[in-house]
């Protein structure tokens, strides 16, 4: 499979959508990018399925405290990389399937905001990347927003109910998953990987959790690295884009 490069350039987007699983995944998964398509002048809105209450490592913390500081340091991230709002869909963190509410809550999100692009989650398993990757919340928000995508958001005899609450049909141009290191699509983060990292700092709760920390920023910089030198750029981030 050849792999194709943005050659410093992203196609012009006025509205992109990132629908993720759990806060910190959008940032993880495409900050850089994401802030490359804000600088641009997208108007880019995260959509995170879950609560995250599951991402931490106290049995003891309340889920209501655990849920109000990721949400808190969603935002925060989402404000480094300029993007314009943050939308919580609220669905318990570790109990998702790709059914058809959650398939028409994703396209409920698309019609209101009419997304030329959409990033989410790859909607199978990787064997060959880390299974971190393979989250079953990331499995099942990848494939509900390929549904989602096509053919529910464009056809109006999809979810009808939501035609009576005023979300017309609307046809996304692009999706992009992020795919670790085997994407063909590589998009030069150079310019704002400082940017992605200052963002995944405001995740506190996740690269700070006492006893298990990381050296996340070391961990970045070598797979964007990494990343990178299959398109001549110092950092990149790889994708699948499928032109729907």
């Amino acid at each position: 499979m050849a792999t194709a490069r943005s050659n410093g350039r992203l196609p012009k987007f006025q509205r992109v959508m990132v629908v993720s699983a759990h806060p910190d995944d959008p940032d993880f998964g495409a900050g850089g990018s994401i802030a490359r398509l804000a600088d641009s002048g997208a108007e880019v809105t995260y959509v995170i399925v879950t609560d995250g209450q599951q991402g931490g490592e106290d049995p003891t913390q309340k889920d209501s405290e655990l849920v109000a500081i990721r949400k808190k340091e969603q935002r925060a991230a989402a404000k480094v990389l300029g993007v314009r709002r943050v939308e919580f869909l609220g669905y318990k963190d570790g109990h998702l399937s790709p059914d058809l509410k959650l398939r028409r809550d994703i396209v409920r999100q698309i019609r209101k905001y009419k997304p030329e692009l959409v990033i989410t989650h790859i909607p199978g398993r990787v064997l060959d990347a880390p299974m971190g990757g393979s989250h079953p919340d990331h499995l099942a928000v990848g494939e509900a927003t390929m549904a989602a995508v096509y053919p529910d958001s464009r056809n109006p005899r999809a979810f009808r109910s939501l035609l009576k609450e005023g979300f017309q049909p609307h046809e996304v141009k692009e999706v992009w998953i992020p795919f670790w290191t085997l994407g063909d699509y590589l998009v030069d983060i150079t310019p704002t990987l400082d940017r992605k990292i200052e963002a995944l700092r405001k995740h506190k709760s996740q690269v700070a959790k006492p006893g298990r920390e990381w050296d996340f920023e070391k961990f970045m910089r070598k797979r964007h690295r990494d990343v990178g030198k299959k398109g001549g750029y110092q950092y990149a981030e790889s994708f699948k884009r499928i032109t729907v």
